[in-house]
Formats: structure tokens, sequence, C-alpha cells
């Protein structure tokens, strides 16, 4: 009595009580309904989005992809990811970003460490700083471009190759044997 176990206290609950894990198959949860308020399909993980209807003044800092359809005033910064400007968007900002794609309009400068793409239809009123760039025909551009050239990350020269082993010092060349002037043969 005193001495009792603990699966005697304390018995294992049955599975089928349990909540689902994590690691809990999806095809397990009951299916959602099909009607039109369910129909509507979140946009990827990891990237927001700034709708036609919506219009901001200030500061944006994201950290994960923006693309703006809508209205925005002040500043972007998205400095590890990618802002898309919708062929909706207008924006009056300056942007900073690793990546920036411009399909509406965009009056700023705008800072992408890696590239930038002024597409078809597009407005740009600015200047640019960017390692590549590409403006499509039929895009709007007035400003100027700052075309940085993106260094290498210096590898540090390899270290020298190890040693060859050498081989065990070998005993000193033992004389000639000294033979007698004696030669003995068989006839």
């Amino acid at each position: 009595m005193w001495n009792k176990r603990k699966e005697e206290e304390y018995p294992p609950k049955p599975a089928a009580s349990q909540p689902p894990s994590a690691s809990t198959n999806k095809d397990s949860y009951p299916a959602m309904s099909t009607s039109p308020a369910s129909s509507y399909h979140a946009p990827e993980r990891g990237m927001a989005v700034i709708g036609k209807s919506v219009m901001i003044k200030g500061q944006i800092i994201s950290r994960e992809d923006l693309t703006i359809d809508g209205e925005v005033e002040g500043s972007i910064e998205l400095v590890e990811h990618r802002l898309t400007v919708g062929p909706h968007g207008r924006v009056q900002a300056g942007i900073k970003a690793r990546e920036a794609v411009i399909l509406g309009t965009v009056h700023g400068n705008v800072d992408t460490a890696d590239k930038l793409e002024i597409r078809k239809d597009a407005k740009l009123v600015g200047d640019i700083k960017t390692a590549r760039v590409v403006i499509e025909d039929g895009a709007y551009f007035k400003g100027s471009i700052d075309i940085i050239k993106v260094e290498a990350p210096k590898v540090a020269p390899a270290p020298p190759p190890p040693p060859k082993p050498q081989p065990p010092p070998s005993a000193p060349p033992e004389p000639a044997a000294v033979h007698s002037g004696r030669s003995e043969s068989k006839r």
C-alpha cells in the first residue's frame, strides 16, 4: 500500500481521450464546410499583404515578404525580404529592401541590396541604389541609378596541406662483404 508504483496510482489515459498532438496527420481532423465563407485562402505563410482598400501613413518594418496593393506614405524597410508593389499600389516612401518588384506607382528613393524590377506600366520617380536593375519596356522611371558592386565574401586562404609523412630513417648501409681471394669451386 505504501509502495505503490506510479502506474498503479495514475493509470495512463486511453489514446482516444488525449488531444491530437502537433505531429498528428492533417487528414485526421474533420473536414471543413464548403460554405462561401470557408473558401477564403490565406496568403502564403511568411508573406504580408496590404490590400487595395488600405491606406497606411507611417513607418513599416517587416521581417517577411510584403505585397502592397493599397496606399502607403512614410518609409518601408524589409532589409532581408522582398517588397512587391502591386498594380494598384501607390507608395510615397523611401524603400529599403533586399529585393523589390514594382508594378504600380512609387514616389521615393529605392535602396535594394540585390535586385530591383520595374515592370511594364509601373512608375518610379526617385533615385535607385541597387546591385541589379531591370526596367521593362513601357515602364516610367525618372531619377538616378547607382549600381553597387556586390563583393563576394572573402574566403580565408586554404591552410597549407600537412607535411607528407617521412619514412623512418633507415639504418646506415652496411659495408660490402670482404671476400678473400680464394674461391672454392667443385669440378
